[in-house]
């Protein structure tokens, strides 16, 4: 079960906007801002992690994403030993070279896990994978080599952990348009696109205006609202390279660590509602049903008009389910992490 984007019947404004992503400045910083129910991760220092852009002419055509790829794509995989000799010797003698190497070691792991809840997010991925390379990083701090488990494995659950806080975090209303046309633009774009590029065809504005019976200039204004584009996972990192975002992709048949996180976002959120359910109101039930879980969310305003209040009203109700919600969701989380990881005292 996924959450649905809910309409508004109002003008747009910056909120839809997507900040622009900074791939990876120091991948061992953590603000600590959130009261996440996670502990705060104190940032090894282990110097930034420069990931430069290819210096060809042809960058301009990659973007941020396949850069990222291209770079971490040098850092090898480890051996088990390997692991668990740099294990000990950062818990042991904190050795920052250890550290390091096993974080860039296992940057490829965080894309594999960010990729498979790409399927669940409509943002940019590389917010996803920044998020796990912090719950990489807290791995590495947390790991005990003389437990006899895979670094691979163990970190995989804290990485998960924090790639789940932080989409429950983000998760809130977008406002999409106003009208009937903008919404079911909305909708049917992205479908569209992937029904001509499964057909052979090239998705360009003139035909997906002509398929869905806008203009090209609503396709192009919805387009740069979705604030990112397509990235084809079968296009190679640069011309010297035979890696594609494909590589980093789970397989279907994957190991039991990358099947255990296959549906966990959906199963959290389905439980989670679940769990509250019982203890809303009946106001707080139909905006449940009828927005943030339909597949075609109605306004504000219609349910207003149905308990006679006005939509600003119907707003401050949905703020409050929402905050249910991710109340119900963060000590989720927390369970979430006690369950799989072993914790310090």
């Amino acid at each position: 079960m996924k959450f649905k984007q809910p309409l508004e019947d109002e003008n747009l404004d910056e909120e839809f906007e997507v900040e622009p992503v900074e791939i990876i400045e120091d991948i061992g910083e953590d603000d600590g801002s959130d009261d996440d129910g996670l502990e705060e991760t104190t940032p090894l220092a282990v110097g930034p992690l420069v990931l430069a852009a290819p210096a060809r002419r042809d960058v301009a055509t990659l973007d941020p994403l396949h850069i990222y790829l291209q770079e971490i794509k040098k850092f090898r995989a480890l051996e088990p030993d390997e692991e668990f000799d740099l294990a000990r010797r950062y818990r042991d003698e904190k050795e920052e070279q250890a550290a390091f190497i096993l974080i860039t070691s296992n940057l490829r792991l965080v894309v594999k896990i960010a990729m498979d809840f790409q399927r669940r997010w409509m943002k940019n991925v590389l917010d996803l994978i920044q998020e796990g390379n912090v719950g990489l990083m807290k791995a590495v701090q947390k790991f005990d080599p003389d437990k006899g488990i895979k670094f691979s494995y163990y970190a995989s659950f804290w990485i998960k952990a924090y790639i789940l806080k932080f989409i429950m975090d983000n998760w809130r209303m977008v406002k999409i348009g106003t009208t009937q046309a903008q919404r079911k633009l909305f909708y049917n774009l992205g479908k569209e696109r992937q029904r001509l590029q499964a057909q052979g065809f090239d998705p360009s504005t003139s035909t997906l205006a002509d398929n869905l019976q806008v203009s090209e200039a609503d396709i192009v204004e919805m387009g740069q609202r979705l604030g990112q584009h397509d990235v084809s996972l079968d296009m190679k990192i640069g011309d010297d390279s035979s890696f594609t975002p494909m590589d980093f992709i789970p397989a279907l048949e994957a190991g039991i660590e990358e099947r255990m996180a296959a549906d966990e976002i959906s199963v959290l959120i389905h439980d989670n509602i679940e769990a509250i359910r019982d203890g809303l109101s009946e106001k707080e039930l139909d905006i449940l049903e009828q927005r943030l879980l339909a597949d075609t969310p109605i306004t504000l305003r219609e349910i207003g008009d149905k308990y006679g209040i006005t939509r600003e009203r119907v707003r401050q109700i949905e703020a409050r389910l929402l905050q249910k919600i991710k109340n119900q969701m963060s000590s989720t989380i927390q369970d979430f992490s006690a369950e799989w990881i072993e914790h310090e005292e």
